[in-house]
């Protein structure tokens, strides 16, 4: 599980515009994906928007947005011929609607594949996915006619979360110099080693 950070620092120490930054950024997602599939790493999962994000100036939020639709454009037919599955997880309802269509059709596409699952958390939060979780797992039990107020085990809960199709991660990266988890896999990480670098992103 990696936070990538330090796009827009490493743009600016170089004295170009933020964007450039975001722009090399993809491009060490890409490098990053290949070798871990080299690697034989079978699940790598990327924080590429939190739902903190939005705070940001307008025109990089839109930026951030274009860059996304033009990566899901150029890059699924690269991951279906690797055999890599996507998945995005996080609180979809706030992008445009043609871009939920495309990271739709991007996971259909995609969904046969088994070398490694991709994941991109994208307007994504740590305490939004622990409480989609228990909203989820109340409503299957009401569905169910089970009792709502049992106690909740954990392995009932983690079904329900966004990425429980994945294991918890055995390391987590962060780079750009910070050294916290800003939000991210509250609930995964907790036996997760960490590791952080000074090293900006898009020199990752």
């Amino acid at each position: 599980a990696i936070i990538l950070d330090g796009n827009g620092r490493w743009a600016t120490e170089r004295h170009l515009p933020r964007a450039a930054g975001h722009r090399r950024g993809v491009e060490a997602v890409r490098n990053t994906v290949e070798q871990c599939a080299r690697m034989g790493i079978e699940f790598v999962t990327l924080f590429a928007f939190s739902s903190e994000n939005w705070r940001r100036p307008a025109d990089e939020v839109s930026l951030l947005m274009r860059l996304f639709m033009s990566a899901l454009q150029r890059e699924v037919d690269q991951l279906r011929r690797n055999g890599i599955r996507l998945r995005v997880v996080g609180d979809l309802s706030r992008f445009e609607p043609t871009l939920q269509e495309m990271i739709h059709a991007a996971q259909r596409d995609t969904a046969g594949n088994r070398r490694m699952t991709l994941t991109i958390a994208a307007n994504y939060g740590g305490r939004w996915d622990i409480l989609q979780a228990t909203g989820a797992l109340m409503r299957a039990r009401a569905a169910a006619g089970a009792d709502l107020g049992a106690p909740v085990t954990e392995s009932e809960l983690a079904q329900h979360l966004a990425l429980s199709f994945a294991p918890e991660p055995d390391l987590f990266i962060r780079t750009g110099g910070e050294q916290r988890i800003s939000n991210f896999l509250l609930w995964q990480l907790a036996y997760t080693e960490l590791y952080f670098t000074e090293t900006w992103w898009p020199d990752f």
